[in-house]
């Protein structure tokens, strides 16, 4: 029988983290696909997984009133989309959409949340990796914020 194991352990978000936790979270993962056009997930929504990409990309998206939805950022192989499953009120922050065909692993956040309440190391581990991505997060939509109102008229 395979296990998702090998997959996990090759992901960035994952390197160095150690092989005990691996074999752990193996136990809260899933491969998924997705074809282009669907929605991984939906803002508002509640978020109960995370994806790490393995193939493709994901457009993370905000709906603007009056500009329709914008991209906030693109996310390709080896990235991670879904980050809210961590943070109260564990809804998604943003659409999630495939735009190619996508290949991930999905893992389960209430899987993940209940082996972070059994055994905090694990949590600060998994808290700093997501932490960054969030930043990052953030940053991607502070740029695209300045790209969308920085060009009001002078006259």
């Amino acid at each position: 029988m395979r296990t998702l194991e090998p997959l996990l352990a090759r992901q960035e978000f994952f390197r160095d983290l150690d092989p005990g936790y691996l074999s752990l979270l193996v136990g809260c993962a899933s491969n998924v696909r997705f074809p282009e056009g669907m929605f991984l997930f939906r803002e508002g929504e509640p978020a109960q997984q995370f994806f790490l990409i393995r193939e493709g990309k994901v457009a993370l998206e905000i709906a603007a009133p009056g500009r329709g939805h914008l991209v906030v950022q693109t996310v390709g192989e080896g990235g991670l989309v879904g980050v809210s499953w961590l943070f109260p009120p564990y809804r998604y922050q943003f659409d999630g959409r495939a735009i190619s065909p996508v290949r991930a692993l999905a893992l389960d956040g209430v899987c993940l949340r209940s082996h972070c309440e059994q055994d905090p190391r694990l949590g600060y581990e998994l808290m700093q990796r997501f932490a960054r991505v969030a930043v990052q997060r953030l940053q991607a939509t502070r740029l695209q914020m300045l790209d969308v109102y920085g060009h009001a008229d002078a006259g």
